[in-house]
């Protein structure tokens, strides 16, 4: 494991000062909405979450972005679920043919992240929001997960699309330090955002309730931060964050979240 790290990262260094240009995406192409679906757009048809057909769905209803979460097998294949458990095996201790025995509720097989942005990167409309999940097996295997999943993005030329979060702070400033245009946002709620913004950071992406607690938002667009909320149901919720004039809303509800952000423009 360290070997490979070791190399992976000797290459990164290597190609560092070769700019990592965007591929060439429209300016004001995305979806001009705040709503980013967690883990695809999946509760209302029943979907499997985290499937490449929530992520169709997420897109076709127009979201401004779709979450997704990643991990990585013994045999260093990156793929997508949120637990670190598919279906009663241990992503880290099975390798990827393993995970070939399990099926999802639709008959998908769990998506690789190369499958799954492949899928993402044929439309220009919804950013595609990468969850890089802490293991517990080791900050070794946490870096080397942030550097595999780096380089499959540079792979399929898919930079443009995609924003990077996690609760590993250390596996954030490991994107960082691979690509430093990359935007990536801090999920735990726990640092200061003058210390996301000394740290290259895109913004803050913390559970709705910290926000509550303080003057955040001000101070986010005082310091040319993003602000990101997870994860809101509530309709109570969604207002009082809009009228906030927060950036971005992962939320479960997302066609709830798109019929509301229609109505408040109706009544501008």
């Amino acid at each position: 494991m360290k070997a490979s790290i070791l190399a992976l990262t000797l290459m990164s260094l290597v190609t560092k000062d070769i700019a990592t240009e965007p591929s060439a995406i429209p300016a004001g192409s995305w979806n001009k909405n705040q709503v980013i679906a967690h883990r695809g757009a999946w509760k209302k048809n029943k979907l499997p979450e985290n499937s490449i057909a929530s992520l169709k769905e997420a897109i076709r209803i127009g979201c401004y972005g779709s979450e997704f979460d990643v991990h990585m097998t013994v045999d260093s294949v990156l793929v997508v679920n949120h637990d670190a458990d598919f279906q009663a095996l241990h992503i880290s201790k099975v390798t990827y043919q393993e995970l070939l025995t399990k099926k999802l509720s639709n008959g998908e097989n769990i998506p690789t992240l190369e499958s799954y942005l492949k899928a993402g990167i044929k439309q220009k409309k919804t950013k595609l929001i990468l969850e890089i999940k802490p293991s517990n097996v080791s900050q070794d295997w946490d870096a080397e997960l942030a550097v595999r999943s780096v380089a499959m993005v540079k792979k399929l030329k898919a930079e443009a699309w995609v924003d990077y979060i996690s609760f590993g702070y250390d596996i954030l400033q490991k994107v960082l330090a691979i690509n430093p245009k990359a935007n990536v946002a801090y999920l735990k709620g726990d640092v200061p955002l003058e210390k996301l913004k000394q740290d290259g950071f895109y913004g803050a992406d913390y559970h709705f309730s910290v926000y509550q607690k303080g003057e955040w938002f001000l101070k986010a667009k005082e310091l040319g931060l993003t602000i990101n909320a997870w994860t809101v149901n509530e309709i109570a919720d969604m207002e009082w964050l809009l009228k906030s004039k927060i950036e971005f809303i992962t939320t479960n509800e997302p066609e709830i979240l798109l019929e509301l952000i229609q109505e408040k423009k109706k009544q501008q």
